[in-house]
C-alpha cells in the first residue's frame, strides 16, 4: 500500500516513540519556566492509595492538568485536602513517559487566598518583632509543679480532651479552670484576647495554656491576630501555645513563654510526671535513710570514742591507773632490792672468798709460819731476832715457843746499826 507523501519527506531516521517521549521530557525540564511554576486550579479526581503518594487532577474552566505529590510532601501538606477545593500548586512539569502525557510534580500546595495570608503573616510578623514581642529575654520560665493552669479553648474540640487526657495521665494533682472561646472564625480573635485577660486576671493561675487542634492557614489564623499575639505578650502569667500540629506555626507561638507542637505535647511540657516525681522521691528517700544512717554510724563511733575517753579521764580511772603503776613500782622496787641484795651477797662471798685465799690462815696452811717476839712484834727478818730471845711460833694447826740460840746474821746487823 502506497501513502501519498513524497519520497523527500521520509530522509531522515523515523524516531520511535520512546525517543520523542523522552525528548519531550528534556524540553520540558531544560526549561526554566516549568521547573518551578505555580498553578491554580480546582480539585478533582482526588486518589489517596496505600503507598502514601497522593494523585489528583488541578483544572479550571477550560483545562485540566494530572498532579502527582509524593508521601513525603503529601503527609506535611495535603492532609486536609478534599475535592473541590480551590488551590495554588507549586512544583515542576515534566513527562510520564509510561503513558505519555505531562503532569504537575506537586511539592507544596496551600489553598486560593493563602498567599495573601502568607504576606499578611511576614509583615506581621516583622512589625511584632520589631517592637520586641517575640525577644527570647522575655520568655519566662514554667513553675515546675503548677497548681493551677488556665487553659484557653473550645470546650467542645478534640484539643481540650486531649489536654484533660494527658493531665489525668501525668500530674491529676493541677486544677484546671477553662476560659471557653471559639478557635476559629471572625470571633475567634476578640473571644480569645478576653478568655486570656479573665485568667490572667483571676490571679490564681500559675500557667495559661492557649490551644487549639490542626487546621489549615485560614483555620489556625485567629491565632495571628495581632490582638492576640499582643494579650499573650501582656499577660503576667507565663504563657504557653499549643496551636495546632508539629508543622503548624502561628504568631501566638512567637509571643508566647513556651511553644509547643500540639496541645498533647503542651500539656507534657507544663506538667512534671507524677510517676517520675515518685520515683525521684523514693531515691531521694533511700539516699536520705542511708546518709543519716552514716551519720548515725558516725556518731555512734565518735560516742564510743567520748565513752572510752572519758573512763580513761575519770578519777576512779586515774586512781586505778595509779594504784597500778604504784604496785608495778613497788613490785619493780623489791625486785631490784633483792637484785641489788643478791649481788651484794655474791659480791661479799667472793670477797670473803679472796681473803681467805690471800689471809694469815691460808698462808699457814701452805707451809708458812708467823712468828713473833715476846712483845708480840713479827719477826720478818733475821735482824728482828737476837740470840736468846723466846719467839712465838704459830703454824696451821697450832703454835710453839722457840728459844733464838744463835744468829750471826742478827750480831752482823746490830755492829751496823752501833756503826
Amino acid at each position: 500500500m502506497q501513502y501519498g507523501f513524497q519520497s523527500t519527506l521520509w530522509s531522515n531516521e523515523p524516531m520511535s516513540v520512546s525517543e520523542l517521549t523522552a525528548h519531550i521530557k528534556d524540553l520540558m525540564e531544560d526549561d526554566p519556566t516549568l521547573s518551578d511554576v505555580r498553578i491554580a486550579g480546582e480539585v478533582s479526581n482526588l486518589s489517596r492509595p496505600a503507598s502514601g503518594h497522593l494523585y489528583f487532577t488541578l483544572k479550571d474552566a477550560a483545562s485540566q492538568i494530572r498532579c502527582v505529590m509524593w508521601r513525603s510532601q503529601a503527609a506535611r501538606a495535603a492532609r486536609a485536602l478534599q475535592n473541590g477545593d480551590a488551590i495554588i500548586a507549586r512544583g515542576r512539569v515534566s513527562v510520564y513517559e509510561r503513558d505519555g502525557i505531562y503532569q504537575l510534580y506537586v511539592e507544596s500546595l496551600v489553598a486560593q487566598g493563602a498567599g495573601d495570608l502568607n504576606v499578611e503573616f511576614e509583615r506581621l510578623k516583622r512589625k511584632l518583632e520589631a517592637e520586641g514581642l517575640f525577644d527570647s529575654a522575655r520568655k519566662r520560665p514554667l513553675p515546675a509543679f503548677p497548681r493551677v493552669l488556665g487553659v484557653v479553648t473550645s470546650p467542645t474540640g478534640a484539643a481540650f480532651q486531649d489536654i484533660l487526657n494527658v493531665l489525668r495521665r501525668r500530674y491529676p494533682l493541677v486544677e484546671v479552670v477553662l476560659a471557653p472561646t471559639a478557635v476559629q472564625g471572625e470571633e475567634a480573635p476578640e473571644q480569645i484576647v478576653r478568655a486570656i485577660q479573665r485568667l490572667d486576671a483571676l490571679g490564681v493561675c500559675d500557667v495559661i495554656l492557649v490551644a487549639r487542634g490542626g487546621g489549615s492557614l485560614e483555620e489556625l489564623w485567629a491565632f495571628n491576630d495581632e490582638r492576640v499575639v499582643r494579650a499573650i505578650a501582656a499577660s503576667r502569667v507565663p504563657v504557653v501555645s499549643g496551636v495546632g500540629h508539629e508543622i503548624d506555626f502561628t504568631l501566638a507561638d512567637f509571643a508566647a513563654d513556651v511553644r509547643a507542637p500540639t496541645p498533647s505535647a503542651a500539656a507534657e511540657i507544663i506538667t512534671p510526671d507524677i510517676n517520675e516525681l515518685r520515683m525521684h522521691v523514693d531515691a531521694l528517700s533511700a539516699a536520705m535513710v542511708a546518709r543519716v544512717s552514716v551519720r548515725i554510724a558516725d556518731a555512734g563511733a565518735r560516742f564510743a570514742a567520748l565513752q572510752r575517753a572519758l573512763r580513761l579521764l575519770s578519777p576512779a580511772s586515774q586512781l586505778t591507773r595509779w594504784r597500778e603503776k604504784m604496785l608495778d613500782l613497788s613490785r619493780r622496787l623489791t625486785t631490784a632490792q633483792i637484785n641489788r641484795l643478791a649481788l651484794t651477797r655474791l659480791r661479799l662471798e667472793g670477797l670473803r672468798a679472796h681473803l681467805e685465799d690471800i689471809g694469815p690462815a691460808a698462808t699457814l696452811a701452805r707451809g708458812y709460819a708467823i712468828v713473833r717476839r715476846a712483845d708480840e712484834q713479827l719477826v720478818r727478818s733475821v735482824g728482828d731476832a737476837r740470840a736468846g730471845d723466846v719467839l712465838r711460833v704459830t703454824v696451821s694447826d697450832g703454835e710453839f715457843r722457840a728459844r733464838v740460840t744463835d744468829n750471826p746474821a742478827a750480831q752482823i746487823e746490830g755492829r751496823r746499826t752501833n756503826a
